[in-house]
């Protein structure tokens, strides 16, 4: 299987085959239960596949849960996973990064997501997805250091080697735009740096690695550990994916991004909205 990044003439090439399971990943008013891709099973980021047991949104659940949740979707260690999302490539980056952090490495984002599908003239199935048949047997096996607290932000905030992108829009990043969530402060982080998502995709599919690895040289210079924040930790993963085609390897994502920092209680904030940056 490519990694990680695999189109629609790829996957209905190979769609239905022993071993390949396809995860539909949307979250919020992006997700379509009626419509997916035949066959494809939820992987409910909004619902199952978070641990609500604490405040903050999309936070990473626990090795135990999520085994229990992907052999309950009927995923085993052997199979191929290709996961993807109805607004093109954004909550399916972060089912791959999950993924990716409980040890699973046969997964691909489907570049485009159902856009890209329907699109294409692929076929689309409607009503209530059927029930999985048989639980698989896997096995999550955490990777340490791919999903990160506000502790290693902050050192990563003033390490030579390392860079913290933030992948929201820029006027939120500059404290210019409204916070979707509300009680949290504008702004961002003293020392991250912007490069909003969208920035790395084009038509709604993933620019070239070219492009990527271009953007993100102008945004990390040479540091090549990088940190991603972004609003909840969802499109902190575009950013994590797209890195991953540019090449690069020392890579973490913030689980608890601006829900977390953003708080009044939160660390210091740089608000560039009026009179100049301001530490709040």
């Amino acid at each position: 299987m490519p990694r990680p990044l695999v189109d629609a003439d790829w996957l209905a090439r190979r769609l239905g085959e022993p071993g390949l399971v396809v995860l539909d990943a949307s979250i919020g008013h992006h997700r379509d239960a009626a419509t997916r891709i035949p066959g494809a099973r939820p992987f409910d980021i909004d619902g199952a596949m978070s641990d609500h047991t604490g405040p903050l949104p999309h936070t990473m659940p626990g090795p135990e849960r999520f085994t229990d949740e992907m052999r309950s979707l009927g995923v085993n260690d052997a199979d191929r996973v290709v996961v993807y999302d109805c607004a093109g490539v954004y909550s399916s980056a972060r089912a791959w990064w999950m993924l990716r952090a409980m040890g699973f490495d046969h997964a691909a984002v489907l570049d485009g997501g159902l856009p890209a599908w329907a699109g294409a003239g692929l076929p689309l199935q409607r009503g209530e997805s059927a029930p999985v048949r048989r639980r698989g047997d896997f096995t999550a096996r955490p990777r340490t250091g791919l999903v990160v607290g506000r502790d290693e932000v902050t050192a990563a905030l003033s390490g030579p080697d390392s860079a913290v992108l933030d992948a929201r829009s820029r006027e939120r990043f500059a404290g210019s735009g409204t916070e979707p969530r509300p009680g949290l402060r504008s702004g961002h982080m003293p020392g991250a740096v912007n490069l909003p998502f969208g920035e790395i995709q084009r038509g709604g599919l993933m620019r070239p690695a070219v492009e990527v690895r271009a953007a993100f040289s102008a945004a990390a210079g040479g540091r090549r550990e990088l940190v991603f924040s972004c609003g909840s930790g969802v499109t902190a993963c575009v950013l994590a994916l797209g890195a991953d085609l540019a090449g690069y390897r020392e890579l973490a994502v913030y689980d608890g991004s601006w829900s977390e920092w953003g708080l009044p209680s939160g660390p210091p904030v740089v608000n560039g909205a009026a009179n100049g940056d301001l530490l709040l």
